[in-house]
């Protein structure tokens, strides 16, 4: 199955389906599929136009395997990037909550990070996005549950949470139709459709924030550079004492709005 021959054939057929780095996704279907019939149906779907890592089955993410469903929301390597900051404020030990989750990816990553033992919680309203965020956050101590925003919660966690992640949905829903078809036909469009600027779902995750917060506790969320103006107005006009900046990475091409509570 791992013949050189082989691999020259996978990849020549998914180049030929519009697949930019073939070679390696071939490699990866290769090392993932257990047997030549997975190979033959991985290939058809991915020239079908399905994500690589729904094909898969799972995504790398800030260092992690994160298995990743059909239909769920499929984690974006540049959110490493808010991972990252929200690394650098966590405290030892640290309260966190993952908001829109999808696969948990955020928050995993952020409690397998090395000496930050999270205590970790994580909803969705997406079904399918959470049973596919059990499996990633549950073996991490963490709890996942299924609703809209806060509103699954535990009470008791208002007023603790010392980071608060969201990657919540941001493409104006004019704008959805442009989105390659990966995303549009194979994602879950409630983890894409951010209304009609795009910060609807980030105004009603803004309006709650300071309930939850601890103080000095920090919400941060992604945003296009596009939108960072409207969404720190949406930050600072909300209720509590919110502070927001704005921190990008070129790289990555990743904008992140990080907001303080009663700092």
């Amino acid at each position: 199955m791992t013949a050189t021959p082989f691999r020259t054939t996978l990849a020549t057929t998914l180049r030929a389906a519009g697949c930019v780095f073939a070679e390696d996704e071939a490699d990866l279907i290769l090392a993932t599929a257990r047997n030549d019939s997975e190979v033959t149906a991985m290939v058809t779907r991915r020239t079908a136009g399905h994500p690589l890592e729904h094909v898969l089955g799972w995504a790398e993410f800030g260092g992690l395997r994160v298995a990743v469903d059909e239909g769920v929301f499929v984690p974006r390597r540049r959110t490493e990037f808010l991972v990252e900051r929200a690394a650098a404020l966590a405290p030892r030990g640290a309260l966190v909550v993952d908001l829109c989750c999808g696969t948990g990816a955020l928050g995993a990553a952020l409690a397998a990070a090395p000496g930050r033992d999270v205590r970790l919680h994580a909803a969705d309203i997406d079904p399918a996005a959470v049973r596919c965020a059990r499996r990633n956050v549950t073996p991490l101590g963490g709890t996942v549950y299924e609703g809209d925003l806060y509103a699954p919660l535990p009470a008791a966690l208002r007023g603790r949470v010392d980071v608060l992640l969201a990657n919540v949905p941001y493409v104006p829903s004019g704008e959805v139709a442009l989105l390659p078809q990966e995303a549009r036909v194979h994602e879950a469009l409630v983890a894409l459709d951010g209304g009609p600027d795009g910060l609807d779902v980030l105004r009603r995750v803004t309006a709650e924030a300071a309930h939850w917060l601890a103080p000095g506790g920090a919400l941060l969320f992604e945003t296009s550079t596009r939108q960072a103006p409207e969404a720190v107005r949406a930050v600072e006009t909300a209720p509590g004492d919110l502070t927001a900046q704005v921190v990008t990475c070129e790289d990555r091409d990743a904008t992140v709005v990080v907001a303080r509570y009663g700092r």
